[in-house]
This record gives C-alpha cells, structure tokens and sequence, in this order.
C-alpha cells in the first residue's frame, strides 16, 4: 500500500527520471573527493537561511522609524529571537564561504566540463544572487554601521559612465540613503531574491543528481558509492556536524546589533565601516585603483570566469591547458590578499585618533588651506 502510494506521487509530480537517477547516481572516490561535501553544506545553510529568514519575518517592520526597533524586539522580547537572529546572521557568512569554496573546488576539479557547462552556469548566477541576498540584507537592521556601508556601496555605481547615476537611484530610491532605500532592500530581500533563487537552486541540485559529479582529470578513481542511500548518510552526518557548529557559534557569539540611525539627526560615519567580509576584496579594489577601471575589470573578469566552459579547450575535446588551472589559482590568492590587506587598514583605521585623521585629509584650494 505505501508502494503504491508513493508511485502514485511520484507519477503525480513526473518525478520518475529524478527518482531514477537518484537511485543510479554514484559518487566517485578519488584524492579530491571531500571536496564534494561542500555543495550540499551551502544547500544545508541556504535552507537555514529561508527557515530563519521566515521567522523573523513575523516581527521585522521595514521602515526607518521602526526597522531597528523591531530587531531590538526581537533579540529582547521574542522568545528565542535572539538565537534565530544570530543563526540567520551566522549561516549567512558560513553559506558564503560554502559557496567560495564549492566553486574554487569545482574550477580546479574542471567539474565545468561537457555535459556540465550549464550547471557551471546556473552556480555563477545563484553566487551573484547570494552576494545580493548579503548586500540587500546588510541595510536591514538600520544601525550606523550597515546605514553607512550601504551608502557607499550605492554610491559605487556613480562610476560607470551614462547610466551609473540612473544604476544608483534605482538602488536607492531616491537621492540618498533613506527609509524608501530600506523598502527598496527589503523587497529584494525577502521577495524578488529568494524566488530567482529557489528556482535556481532547485535547478542547480536536479543538474547533479542527472549528470554527477565532475572528476579532476588527473585524478585516479578508486571506486565509487551508491548516493542513496550510502553516500547520502555521510552527507547527512557532514551537516549535522555543520549544523551544530552554527548553533554553538551562535549561542556563544550572539549576532550584535549596532546603534540604532536616525535620519533627523545626521552623524559622521564610525571609523573602519566596511562590508561584509565577502566584498572586502572589491571594498579594497575600489581604494587602491580608480573605481569605473575596477567595475569594467571585474565585469570583464566575471564574463570570462563564466564563459570558462566554453572557453577552455579541454571541455571542448580539444588538448588540455594548464592555463586555467593559474587563473584560478591567482585569483584565489588574490581575493585572500584584497580581503587581508581590507582588514588591516580598517583595524589602522578604527586605531587612529581623531587628530590623526584630520592631519592626514588633503587640503583642497588655497581657500581651505589658510
């Protein structure tokens, strides 16, 4: 009787093909195996993410006047808020590092491949969506700090010529950084984000389980294990493991909320605001370098970084190239060094006087300097 019940849903929702290759589907043993555990951690994360995200939902207000009050309700009042807020913040930073790691494994393991070009493909977009969940989400709790953050980050736009004015004001909402700007975010956030994001991520797994995971070419297979249910068990062990990481990190460092902003009184910005640190490496680019060299560098960067598939030769059937393998290997190091280099000078930063940073502001005209 269940038998028959569950052919019938199965049959219901044309499952059958996804059934079957769940049930065929092996994974490959080879030196870079463990790396396969890192796609279904930041699918583990990205489900908290959508849990906890629902449940603060109930009592987040998204306007100017109460958004931060609310927040204050919710790690104060709310029965257990305190620890969803953090879980929600942490798994945020974890699902990112989740998905750095998955991708940079996937590029060096050339898991783009044929017949994998286009879950290649939908892993970029669903990266791109996940930095946007991290960017709309920073102005949320509108503290000085994430007021601040948000305002240069919508400012960054301005660069691009003809239409980064227009860019900026579509972000915005306006002129400036405001309660609209909050409405804006939170939409994105909470509506228009999690559906792109949903679909793809449903598009992305059904890819793996249809054509398995990629193996390094120089790699030696050394056998293979059934995904279900032998594999899947590990897997399962892996996030409980992952899981209660989170939950202690959360109950021992609680997710701070920071002082609350008010647009009738302005404020001079804290000292060392920055993003999160997964736009710490462009937070840096954009110091040291002009900032409409930095977006067409990195737009020119992702273009390529998406088309690899096509581009390499190998996935193509055509002889190997090492040349990939250098690309990806210097732009890990890269990012690593941006993001070191970003948090040192805010630490130089938040460590000067305030005399010290009046003496280091360049005098402008003859006017302001007498």
């Amino acid at each position: 009787m269940i038998t028959d019940w569950k052919s019938h849903l199965i049959s219901a929702l044309h499952l059958e093909h996804t059934v079957a290759a769940v049930k065929e589907k092996n994974v490959p043993h080879h030196r870079s195996s463990i790396w396969y555990y890192f796609g279904g951690l930041a699918l583990m994360f990205f489900t908290i993410q959508v849990v906890t995200g629902v449940m603060l939902l109930f009592y987040y207000q998204p306007t100017a006047e109460l958004a931060h009050k609310s927040i204050e309700r919710i790690m104060t009042q709310v029965p257990f808020g305190w620890l969803i807020r953090s879980v929600h913040s942490w798994s945020a930073n974890a699902l990112m590092a989740m998905i750095f790691i998955h991708m940079f494994s996937a590029f060096l393991m050339k898991s783009y491949r044929a017949p994998r070009s286009i879950m290649w493909l939908t892993g970029i977009i669903l990266l791109l969506l996940m930095m946007g969940f991290g960017f709309t989400g920073y102005l949320l709790p509108w503290d000085q700090t994430a007021y601040f953050a948000t305002k240069i980050g919508t400012e960054v736009p301005k660069a691009l010529p003809w239409l980064g004015d227009i860019i900026s004001s579509l972000i915005k909402g306006a002129k400036d950084v405001n309660g609209t700007t909050l409405t804006r975010m939170f939409a994105l956030h909470v509506g228009v984000l999690p559906i792109i994001s949903i679909l793809l991520v449903l598009v992305h797994v059904t890819l793996i389980l249809l054509l398995g995971s990629g193996v390094p070419p120089v790699a030696k297979v050394t056998g293979a294990t059934k995904y279900f249910p032998d594999y899947l068990l590990k897997e399962v062990m892996v996030w409980l493991i992952g899981f209660g990481l989170l939950i202690a990190i959360a109950v021992l460092y609680p997710w701070e909320l920071g002082k609350a902003y008010d647009l009738a009184n302005p404020t001079e910005p804290p000292a060392g605001v920055h993003p999160e640190w997964y736009f710490m490496f462009l937070f840096q680019t954009l110091k040291v370098i002009p900032e409409w060299l930095a977006i067409f560098g990195f737009g020119i960067l992702l273009i390529f970084w998406t088309l690899v598939p096509f581009l390499d030769r190998k996935a193509n059937g055509g002889e190997r190239s090492p040349i990939f393998t250098y690309f990806g290997v210097v732009a890990i190091l890269y990012l690593c060094v941006m993001t070191a280099w970003a948090y040192i000078a805010v630490g130089d930063e938040r460590a000067q006087t305030p005399t010290e940073k009046i003496q280091q502001v360049p005098k402008q005209g003859g006017d302001s300097a007498k």
